[in-house]
């Protein structure tokens, strides 16, 4: 989090939002009763809806979601792009392959186990336009599951991570996503409009996870029917959901550093093993070239494949297909966003971009490459006709046949199952974790029931869909539960471009301001600044440093702003820095803190303890802060006066940008 101190216009974060927390929990209950007690009655108000959204407001997810792509790219190539999610002076918690790993088990998953064979041969089986089982199909089925599954899904995705993470640990707002619309309507955002927003994005997350859920206790039973000969019902299927959502409920007991990322990286290490031993197994060298070429045609049709609406070749297929995935990116949006921006924390906004719309992005194009294009291979190439017509009579069951014409088909498929449980588990668990905190104002450390709370909530979901009319109820629940989430996110990226231009306004106005002339200060001897230079104090002297120069240089400054009508406060923390708080009530508070900061002393300085390292080489310096993070400057040796006028050119310099802004 920030240096800055929570002012008193921010309201302390409570455990639960009682507002957010049961509005949303009656909604998904009574979601639950309607589809268990009414299935059919239920089956039929998902049909309809569905059919009611893709004729009517069709073009609205299209549009939504190439804006959303749009302005994710233009962030990350704007002068905006050097801003970091965090304090200037934040580094990041996460490395990169735990990163990466925790974005890809979280932001795809189940989806790729599911219709990773599956959708390039429905496509090529049953194409939208054109003559089914040519050649033409083949290329333009991985045309379509690139698009589905390319930089779209991603760049809804970050809209909602760079928001809550810009507003949250660079602002110091609760970490949920009314935090977002913070500049549009300030601190209503504390009142019903944001409880509203909190509350769609939670039941938005639930229809989300819980549709991956129900994907993945439909393939888990396929593959014990494979594997073990379990019988293929609602009831196994749902008794699944039960058995591992109990699983994911001890990974979200355990939390983010000791279950969900520890079970992250177990999934990558295993798809990379069944993606790499489809690539041995298969055509490999076919498989690298339609690797290559499948790229080049996503990228050459990008545009025109992101606003084709089929509206001069009216077809279903739209709706049971790219509006359905649309759908459910945008439901999972306020998950997957949330869980991205809480690992996200100290990265700039082009390093996140860059890394959230490729990493991920290659990973699922050799994925979809390597399964797709086998599993045509054998249908155009080896002349396995059965592959084709039992993917098309039962899609669970897809992965599975596509096994069997490989070696080593049982030991596969049993590594595909585990797979499919895992991600299961950390879509499950990971969920719960976002929805708690929606549910909780923001806090990352509520009690542990609250999170057993919801990860059972989702599993009751999965199984009420699934009830309910299984795969159809799926799709129409994430079509739907998008719907009005997606005009928040359109009113969350013109919120952080107001906040980003702010900013922006800020450094150039801090960079371009003009100070007063110092004058009347005798000049420091020469022999006294070298010797500070060549200082390296100790953690002890710091700490007095500012205890006996900062503080009271602080406290003059506060009293005087004080004698001039001015809100001013001193504060110090248990680590050691001090702070001064300027509030300026509806306008931007002006902060600065000085703080211990641990260093390492050069080589030349410490030529004496070259053998002995460890503490005898840290050295500490006492570095300035402002709201915006670390100013990379030490002030330690200076003088009251000299800390005083330091406080004042940045109080001026502040006033300056204030007035820039009016």
């Amino acid at each position: 989090m920030s240096d800055q101190p929570e002012t008193g216009s921010r309201r302390p974060r409570a455990r639960i939002n009682p507002p957010v927390f049961f509005g949303s929990a009656g909604l998904i209950v009574c979601f639950v009763l309607f589809a268990m007690l009414t299935p059919r009655l239920a089956e039929s108000v998902f049909g309809s809806v569905q059919a009611w959204i893709v004729h009517s407001v069709d073009w609205f997810y299209i549009l939504a979601v190439a804006s959303f792509l749009v302005f994710v790219v233009l962030l990350a190539l704007s002068g905006f792009g050097r801003i970091k999610l965090g304090p200037d002076h934040s580094e990041p918690d996460y490395g990169y392959v735990s990163w990466f790993a925790m974005l890809f088990s979280a932001g795809m998953g189940i989806g790729l186990m599911f219709f990773g064979v599956a959708e390039p041969v429905m496509h090529y089986m049953s194409p939208p336009i054109g003559d089914a089982q040519t050649v033409h199909a083949a290329r333009e089925a991985m045309k379509i599951t690139f698009f589905h599954w390319g930089v779209h899904a991603w760049a809804i995705y970050a809209v909602i991570a760079i928001s809550l993470a810009y507003f949250s640990y660079r602002h110091d707002l609760p970490l949920t996503i009314r935090s977002s619309l913070y500049p549009l309507i300030g601190e209503r955002i504390h009142g019903p409009i944001g409880h509203a927003v909190d509350t769609f994005a939670i039941l938005g997350t639930m229809f989300g996870v819980a549709t991956s859920l129900g994907f993945g206790a439909m393939q888990v039973n396929s593959g014990l029917n494979y594997l073990f000969g379990a019988p293929i019902s609602i009831t196994v299927q749902i008794l699944l959901i039960a058995v591992i959502t109990l699983v994911a409920t001890i990974s979200v007991v355990l939390g983010l550093d000791g279950g969900i990322r520890r079970l992250s990286e177990l999934n990558m290490i295993l798809a990379v093993l069944l993606l790499l031993f489809v690539l041995a197994a298969g055509p490999t060298v076919y498989l690298l070239q339609t690797l290559t070429q499948n790229i080049g045609s996503y990228i050459s049709d990008i545009v025109a494949t992101t606003f084709n609406l089929y509206a001069y070749e009216p077809t279903g297929w739209i709706g049971g297909w790219t509006l359905f995935y649309w759908g459910w990116w945008i439901a999972w949006a306020p998950f997957v966003g949330m869980f991205i921006a809480r690992v996200s924390r100290g990265r700039t906004i082009r390093e996140f971009v860059l890394g959230v719309l490729l990493v991920p992005v290659g990973f699922t194009f050799m994925w979809m490459t390597f399964f797709g294009n086998t599993a045509l291979h054998m249908i155009m190439v080896q002349g396995i006709a059965s592959l084709g017509e039992a993917v098309s009579r039962d899609t669970t069951m897809a992965l599975f046949e596509f096994f069997e014409h490989l070696p080593l088909s049982g030991i596969t498929s049993l590594l595909a199952t585990t797979l499919v449980v895992t991600f299961f588990v950390t879509s499950s668990d990971s969920g719960s974790l976002v929805i708690d905190m929606l549910a909780s104002g923001g806090d990352d450390d509520a009690p542990v029931w609250q999170r057993i709370f919801w990860a059972l909530s989702e599993g009751l979901v999965a199984a009420a869909l699934l009830l309910a009319g299984g795969l159809g109820a799926l799709q129409t629940a994430s079509i739907a539960s998008a719907l009005p989430f997606t005009v928040v996110m359109l009113l969350m990226c013109w919120g952080l471009l107001q906040a980003l231009r702010l900013e922006g306004i800020k450094r150039t106005s801090l960079r371009t301001a003009v100070l007063m002339p110092q004058v009347g200060h005798a000049p420091t001897p020469w022999r006294a600044r070298l010797n500070a230079l060549l200082h390296h104090p100790t953690k002890a002297e710091v700490h007095e440093f500012i205890h006996e120069v900062i503080r009271p240089a602080l406290d003059d400054v506060a009293e005087e702003l004080a004698k001039r009508g001015l809100r001013a406060r001193v504060k110090q923390g248990e680590d050691g820095r001090v702070w001064l708080d300027v509030l300026h009530g509806e306008e931007i508070d002006f902060f600065y803190s000085v703080r211990p900061a641990v260093s390492v002393a050069p080589v030349f300085a410490m030529r004496d303890t070259q053998k002995r390292r460890g503490e005898e080489l840290k050295f500490y310096r006492a570095e300035v802060h402002l709201s915006e993070g670390g100013q990379d400057y030490d002030v330690m040796g200076w003088t009251m006066e000299q800390i005083i006028t330091d406080v004042v050119d940045q109080y001026e310099k502040h006033l300056h940008f204030l007035h820039a802004v009016r």
